[in-house]
């Protein structure tokens, strides 16, 4: 299974995540939780310890690797995300197909394909680029160093607001699937889901590079205007 790496940007640090970062974790949720409604949040200390306990968990297990975002500037932890339904395209055909782990090469093999989730952030983080740059290093990990063939990506079809993110780094939405699961608010919710291919990485890549561009130099922009 792929092995804890840490992914630094300008803005931002992809870290392992930890249980030593629950107290850090739980400030970060416990900010305005307004923007929650469709993703799973923490929420308090006890909270931050089970939703770390687990998703290392599913690390152990070879299903995820996970990691704590943090502002670069001063080390903030404001939020999390990870790799998940990790995918090993090795040995003998499997029907039907379902994420597996590796059937050769051990704690070295990287898997063929991957899905971004579980990602959230701080209210004061959103917004700020952090996403845009932590989904830039992810992607660039991805598909330059384990050479993965695809990434996905899914959101609740009812949260304009992540649907929209993920459309704006370049995926290509693959259609909802209707009456697909339960939402956290216990609603039969759809499920939209997205993806980038190996050979689409580049266009991607160029795009996320662009966004990220713009943005800093409307921030210096905005710091030379005179009071």
């Amino acid at each position: 299974m792929p092995a804890p790496v840490i992914l630094s940007g300008r803005s931002v640090r992809l870290e392992p995540l930890t249980l030593s970062h629950a107290p850090a974790l739980a400030a970060a949720a416990a900010a305005d939780r307004t923007s929650y409604a469709f993703t799973p949040v923490p929420h308090g200390l006890d909270a931050a310890h089970t939703y770390i306990q687990s998703a290392l968990a599913d690390q152990q297990a070879g299903r995820s690797l996970v990691f704590a975002t943090v502002r670069a500037a001063d080390g903030l932890v404001v939020g999390s995300t990870r790799f998940c339904e990790l995918d090993y395209w090795d040995g003998p055909v499997v029907w039907p197909p379902a994420p597996r782990g590796p059937l050769s090469g051990g704690a070295d093999a990287v898997p063929d394909a991957a899905e971004i989730g579980a990602t959230w952030l701080s209210a004061h983080a959103q917004g700020t680029g952090i996403n845009t740059e932590a989904k830039l290093l992810m992607f660039q990990h991805a598909f330059d160093t384990w050479r993965v063939r695809r990434i996905s990506l899914r959101a609740d079809a009812r949260n304009t607001r992540s649907r929209a993110a993920i459309e704006r780094l370049g995926a290509v939405c693959e259609g909802v699937r209707r009456v697909h699961t339960r939402g956290l608010d216990g609603l039969v919710r759809g499920t939209a889901f997205y993806s980038v291919l190996d050979e689409e990485w580049p266009m991607v890549r160029h795009t996320i590079e662009q966004r990220l561009a713009r943005a800093r130099r409307d921030a210096n922009s905005s710091r030379l205007v005179p009071a």
